[in-house]
């Protein structure tokens, strides 16, 4: 594949050229224990991208009549793209692997844009986010335990510690804690930009999948557990969407979206082990550019304004999709005890009032992440240890 050095160097395929079949958008899945673990990353941010991406453009259709046909057409695409990459994952996923998946993606994916944002502000909320979705994965193995009396190393594949995190006790907050400082659209770093779209919709993928997963289960403290931490998943989609300029116009932020489409496959396309699945994130990553290459035109079109203006400079860097375990140890050694108060991280004895009495109100009756890992402590081998048994 061609090299790009700038996101408006390539037009891409041509959006009337993107056509899809049955039988290929619901092709052969991926292994659960032979693919390596960062294929299934790579799968479950993408398709949470592509999601996101229709849900911004259903949104912006129903305030911009003239834009209609356009976001439709697109929407068309993405929505076969991402049933694509949905499908990629197997059958043999139980619902609750397939959560232990969910937060490896949160915690690798996040710290590694925590370490390039080059915004302070916006890498340190990216490092509060992570720590709290690392003990998610904690949590959600101690119930993988239970329940399947499987390992949740297994999917892991030991790239990623089970260990607890910042409680999530305390990680329920007031909604006026949850709100953060938006970059500037005139001073933003272009990757800036990208981050803040991509993390917002990774998050939204997760409380949503856990919205629709969490009442199938039979088990009470499950059921508890997934409403528990759905919650705190909205507290983040919150807390990520807030990072962007609300003062962007809608087809700005569009634009902004298939940049970092782009950006992401582009990201995948350098770093997948897979042969087959590299060959859809190189023609996805062509997909994206032709739809960048519409948006740029309709910005230009409809706001007299150059695409370039906003998608300025060289490609950023690209996500790096592997382990972070040193910088996550060293985030969760500095900072386990951040709280957030309005706007500001605070140490936990700054905290307001207002948190301090929405979460003991909705841990008035027992906190199902305690519960759940009440004597839990990971240790390898478990699951062939239950199967010697």
């Amino acid at each position: 594949m061609e090299t790009l050095t700038s996101l408006l160097d390539a037009k891409g395929c041509p959006l009337e050229q993107q056509k899809f079949t049955w039988r290929e958008m619901a092709g052969k899945p991926i292994s659960k224990l032979d693919d390596d673990a960062f294929t299934r990353v790579r799968i479950i941010l993408m398709n949470g991208i592509e999601l996101d991406a229709l849900r911004l453009k259903h949104i912006g259709a129903r305030f911009h009549g003239e834009l209609r046909l356009s976001l439709a057409e697109v929407r068309r695409a993405e929505q076969h793209q991402a049933t694509m990459v949905n499908w990629l994952l197997s059958a043999d996923h139980s619902p609750l692997e397939t959560t232990i998946a969910y937060e490896q993606v949160a915690i690798e994916v996040t710290a590694a844009v925590a370490q390039s944002e080059p915004d302070a502000y916006q890498a340190q909320t990216y490092r509060f986010g992570l720590l709290e979705d690392f003990d998610h994965l904690y949590r959600y193995s101690a119930l993988l335990d239970r329940l399947e009396g499987k390992d949740a190393n297994n999917i892991l594949q030991g790239y990623t510690d089970i260990i607890p995190g910042r409680p999530t006790t305390f990680h329920h907050r007031a909604p006026e804690d949850d709100l953060r400082d938006a970059y500037q659209r005139d001073s933003a770093a272009l990757i800036t930009k990208i981050h803040a779209a991509m993390i917002t919709a990774a998050e939204y993928q997760t409380h949503d999948y856990y919205m629709n997963i969490g009442p199938t289960f039979a088990d009470p403290l499950a059921r508890q557990l997934y409403a528990e931490i759905a919650s705190v998943e909205e507290q983040h989609v919150t807390q990520y969407g807030s990072l962007q300029d609300p003062n962007e116009s809608f087809l700005e932020k569009w634009l902004i979206h298939e940049a970092m489409e782009a950006y992401n496959y582009y990201s995948c396309v350098d770093q997948e082990t897979n042969p087959r699945i590299k060959a859809i994130w190189e023609r996805f990553l062509d997909y994206e550019l032709g739809h960048l290459n519409l948006v740029s035109e309709l910005f230009e079109r409809y706001e007299r304004r150059d695409a370039g203006e906003v998608l300025t400079g060289p490609l950023p860097q690209m996500v790096e999709f592997k382990s972070q375990r040193k910088f996550v140890r060293q985030v969760l050694a500095d900072e386990v005890d951040l709280r957030a108060k309005g706007n500001e991280y605070v140490d936990r004895r700054n905290e307001g009032e207002a948190s301090l009495d929405y979460r003991n109100q909705l841990n008035s009756a027992g906190v199902p992440a305690e519960t759940v890992s009440a004597g839990y402590q990971w240790a390898p081998g478990t699951e062939l240890n239950l199967k010697a048994s």
